[in-house]
């Protein structure tokens, strides 16, 4: 269980430096419990029951010191991207908007991300309609993620700022979490204003990765922990500069080392040609995952994502949600892509991080500017 003394001050600072608190607003918070057919190992079980009773320590602060703090949980997910359960959409949105989503018939096909791109522009009016219905804070302490979901989307659009912490350990409260924010959206900044003057980055790293990532036509954002704006969303902890490379264009060899919260017990090599993955190798059970995965939607094959972690508090390798802020670390995500910037829907998205890389700016005209030089941020 929590030290809810010792993590009182956290709490605060979440609430207050992060998510810029106002009072009278609508606080939700989420946490997912065990589902019985998972198997976690011993250590993640540990981690997991502290979240989910880290996530009811979260609510009840809230309620306490603001007012409002009303918590909801389900059974975890399939996996990170895949839409949470109607449960946590009605508690979020109002009886009146869900009822309308479906009679509208729309709500089963954005719950299994079938839902045309005209259909998500109606249920986004219905959601602005009666935007002051949907909760105004959201800290979503699931396990997976439920960031490149239509679920966060339709929230932010309504103004809801919307901190994701998928894989969360409570330690990181008093670790990553305690990074000087204002100095590292500064950093940001710049890395993101460096991205954005590209047409390609290529990427190398000692363990044999070698992948060139498209961007042309794409924009480069950044998750710097504030989230104060209405519509705000991000990881906390946060530090890193991401964008959706072009579709079709990114090729090359990622050489796997680390899954989400556990280092493989050897490298999982995939390769890369036209912007999806086209083969698998190697022995470790995260092998069988991804093939499943890829089985059930092709989709899942997407290079969807290039991140770049700004957080100097950050250490972590074993749990990715820290992992891939490390200052001078870089990330590569496969799946889902279509809630910032990209055109693939799919239920998964799930990033690898990568130690020690080599990061190369490439811009139109075919000069070259080296942004991270063996793990060394330069901008």
């Amino acid at each position: 269980m929590p030290d809810i003394q010792n993590s009182k001050a956290a709490f605060r600072r979440l609430f207050e430096t992060n998510m810029g608190i106002k009072p009278g607003e609508r606080v939700l918070v989420f946490g997912d419990i065990i589902r019985p057919d998972e198997t976690p190992s011993a250590a993640d079980l540990d981690r997991r029951t502290r979240l989910h009773a880290t996530a009811r320590a979260v609510a009840e602060f809230a309620l306490q010191e603001y007012g409002s703090g009303s918590f909801v949980e389900f059974p975890a997910t399939p996996a990170s991207g895949a839409e949470p359960p109607i449960e946590l959409w009605l508690a979020t949105f109002g009886a009146a908007i869900i009822s309308a989503l479906t009679s509208d018939g729309l709500l089963t096909k954005l719950l299994a991300k079938t839902a045309s791109p005209e259909e998500i522009g109606i249920a986004r009016e219905i959601v602005l309609a009666r935007q002051d219905d949907v909760a105004r804070i959201i800290i979503a302490l699931s396990n997976n993620s439920t960031s490149h979901t239509r679920y966060r989307a339709l929230a932010c659009a309504a103004g809801c700022r919307f901190a994701s912490l998928p894989h969360f350990d409570p330690d990181m409260f008093h670790t990553s979490m305690t990074v000087d924010w204002n100095a590292l959206a500064a950093r940001t900044a710049r890395l993101v204003a460096a991205v954005n003057c590209t047409d390609w980055i290529r990427v190398s790293t000692p363990n044999g990765t070698d992948m060139n990532i498209c961007k042309q036509g794409r924009h480069a954002g950044g998750d710097d922990g504030l989230l104060t704006v209405p519509g705000s969303f991000g990881n906390l902890p946060a530090g890193e500069a991401y964008f959706a490379p072009l579709e079709g264009k990114s090729h090359g060899t990622m050489v796997i080392e680390w899954g989400p919260t556990r280092k493989l017990d050897e490298p999982v090599i995939l390769t890369v040609e036209n912007g999806v993955v086209v083969q698998i190798t190697g022995n470790d059970p995260h092998r069988a995952r991804l093939e499943a995965k890829f089985a059930e939607n092709a989709n899942c094959r997407n290079i969807a994502e290039l991140g770049i972690g700004t957080n100097d508090k950050a250490s972590r390798p074993d749990n990715v949600l820290e992992a891939e802020k490390i200052l001078g670390t870089i990330h590569i995500a496969l799946g889902d892509n279509s809630g910032f910037g990209g055109t693939v829907s799919a239920p998964f998205h799930e990033d690898y991080v990568f130690y020690q890389p080599t990061l190369t700016a490439i811009m139109a005209d075919g000069s070259e500017r080296v942004i991270i030089d063996a793990g060394d941020l330069l901008v």
